[in-house]
């Protein structure tokens, strides 16, 4: 079964649907990357983890009969209450625990090597944008830009793959930059090679639009290596939940599209 769109899927990019679409995405990438590359090239998986805190901030519940007044100051008694105090033997406060849930969540990424063991060295990073990466003030974003800027200080290259209309402006490419050059985008792909650091080679893509062949680079001297985005997200789709998972003729995709694109959708789905 195949996705009712040319290329992208918009209602993959619901935040309940997406992190099971992207972990998928990922994984037929590095499948359709690895026959392709050169030997001693190989790609793995990388995977970013963190905790984050779940639901509101904890409130702090003290024991009952428990008081903050609990624990004396030994250093408010005169000097020979204190001298009795340390010769003493002393009841151990029993603590308050206070628990803080968190969830724990990672990001699966792609990692090309070149060479094993101690002389292994990382030549390109592929990541694909999940929404909190591109949510200002989760955690998952905050470590994602700590990465981004390593691997752009580095002699790495990283390909970026935005397929999330929404959230902030996150891929290595300036925002303002981009927007000169190319002013009307749905999705985007940023390939950043490490020997031509000033440049940022960019890949616009339309809602309407098949998905594009990339290159992916190597080492300076070895030809880069195509993969078609189309046929990863094909395979990805298929071997999916979403056509059971996904009510096409009932809810709407988010973010909200514009008059011209509902419109098209509609048409898509047979609305």
């Amino acid at each position: 079964m195949q996705s009712p769109f040319p290329g992208m899927d918009p209602f993959l990019e619901n935040r309940l649907i997406f992190p099971d679409f992207h972990d998928g995405f990922v994984f037929c990438l590095r499948e359709a990357i690895q026959p392709s590359l050169p030997e001693p090239y190989y790609a793995a998986l990388g995977r970013r983890a963190w905790a984050q805190k779940r639901g509101q901030e904890p409130i702090a519940i003290w024991p009952e009969g428990c008081s903050a007044l609990l624990v004396p100051d030994p250093f408010s008694e005169p000097p020979s209450s204190i001298s009795s105090i340390a010769s003493a033997t002393l009841d151990v406060t029993r603590p308050v625990v206070v628990t803080v849930p968190h969830d724990e969540q990672s990001e699966a990424t792609i990692e090309i090597y070149i060479g094993r063991g101690s002389d292994r060295r990382l030549v390109t990073a592929i990541e694909v944008l999940s929404p909190i990466n591109k949510h200002p003030g989760e955690k998952g974003r905050d470590l994602y830009l700590r990465k981004q800027a390593e691997l752009l200080d580095s002699q790495c290259h990283l390909v970026e793959i935005d397929f999330l209309r929404g959230g902030t402006h996150t891929t290595a490419v300036p925002e303002d930059r981009l927007k000169r050059k190319v002013p009307k985008f749905d999705y985007h792909v940023c390939s950043h090679r490490f020997d031509h650091f000033e440049d940022f080679l960019i890949y616009p893509i339309q809602m309407a639009e098949r998905l594009p062949t990339i290159s992916i680079p190597l080492l300076p001297g070895d030809p880069e290596v195509p993969v078609s985005l189309q046929q990863v997200f094909e395979r990805t789709y298929a071997a999916g939940p979403y056509h059971r998972e996904i009510d096409y003729s009932e809810i709407v995709p988010l973010p909200t599209l514009t008059t011209e694109q509902m419109q098209w959708v509609k048409e898509r789905v047979g609305k």
